[in-house]
């Protein structure tokens, strides 16, 4: 009997395969990680070889939750202010995220005579130099991004209160008002969609016709990759999943561009675990990708959550291929 039920259960397994439905999987290329991303997390790794844990971290060090908790299994301790960290720790390494802080967090560090690092994505520093560079030959900043995030936080923190003012849709444009329009200049958050950004700038341009503007996008060259694979791969999807947290900005843009370029059927994950299968019924041509701050690692398991369900043949579409590199800190680099 036992055998029996053995080959029965193998009958079962074969029949199920076989009536497995195709599905062809669009894998954007470039996606996941980017310079910044890479070399933030890196720095939290190498400190935590160099000094051993606990290495705080102020803020997410990037927005993602199996990121960060890997990072905590290897002992990292997140927190939000650095107040959080307690008395008695103020020798043990302090990183500040990828995001950027306000000038009043080192400033704060260094009144507590705290060691920190500061892991600041190179290309949100530049939109920091940008905005003092323009506030100092006397122009009023205003700062293309999304209230409250990190980002925005960290880069109107540059500069003094009432020197940046924040908008974020095209209505915003139309509704601020400028003492001087003839010293005036913008920058943006790294993390947006290029194509809303470029209506705001034009509006922004419209109305302001002497306004100054970075000399290359502040929008970041992966934003900018990720956002055009997707806009190659939407056309031809039924459906579109995004790998990446909900509180990161770049991710949430992905859905928002899959959406508008053809593919109104498009869904944010953060693991294979998240996936509403319901949902993916009668899809027969999925897109996928991954957020600048999801590492392969998360798209790979949802790949292979995929071929259970279905006879999965996959499309890697690249639209360019990518070499940046940054550097990490000197002083994690040193014996």
């Amino acid at each position: 009997m036992k055998a029996i039920g053995w080959i029965y259960g193998l009958f079962l397994l074969y029949n199920g395969a076989m009536e497995k439905k195709a599905l062809t999987v669009l894998l954007a290329s470039p996606r996941g990680f980017c310079a910044g991303v890479d070399r933030a997390i890196q720095i939290v790794e190498k400190a935590l070889d160099k000094y051993g844990a606990p290495v705080y971290v102020r803020h997410e060090i990037v927005h993602n939750k199996y990121v960060v908790d890997s990072l905590k299994e290897k002992g990292a301790v997140f927190v939000e202010e650095l107040d959080e960290i307690p008395a008695g720790q103020e020798d043990r390494p302090v990183v500040f995220s990828a995001h950027g802080v306000p000038k009043s967090v080192p400033a704060d560090a260094k009144a507590r005579e705290m060691f920190y690092i500061d892991a600041t994505c190179p290309l949100v520093s530049k939109v920091h130099w940008e905005a003092e560079r323009y506030h100092k030959s006397g122009n009023q900043i205003i700062l293309i991004g999304h209230a409250g995030h990190p980002e925005v936080i960290g880069t109107m923190g540059q500069l003094p209160p009432g020197s940046v003012s924040l908008v974020e849709t095209v209505q915003d444009v139309a509704n601020l008002k400028i003492e001087n329009p003839e010293k005036l200049a913008y920058c943006t958050q790294t993390t947006l969609s290029v194509d809303d950004t470029a209506e705001i700038v034009a509006a922004l341009q419209k109305k302001f016709p002497n306004i100054q503007g970075p000399h290359k996008e502040d929008i970041c060259y992966a934003t900018t990759n990720r956002q055009a694979a997707v806009k190659a791969i939407a056309p031809e999807s039924d459906a579109l999943l995004v790998i990446g947290a909900p509180n990161s900005s770049n991710s949430m843009r992905l859905v928002e561009v899959a959406a508008l370029n053809g593919c109104p059927k498009s869904q944010l994950v953060q693991r294979a675990s998240e996936i509403d299968w319901p949902w993916l019924e009668g899809v027969t041509s999925l897109g996928l990708t991954a957020g600048a701050s999801a590492p392969e690692v998360l798209v790979d398991e949802v790949i292979a959550k995929l071929r259970e369900r279905f006879d999965v043949t996959i499309r890697e579409i690249s639209i360019t291929k990518e070499d940046v590199h940054f550097k990490v800190p000197h002083i994690l680099n040193a014996a």
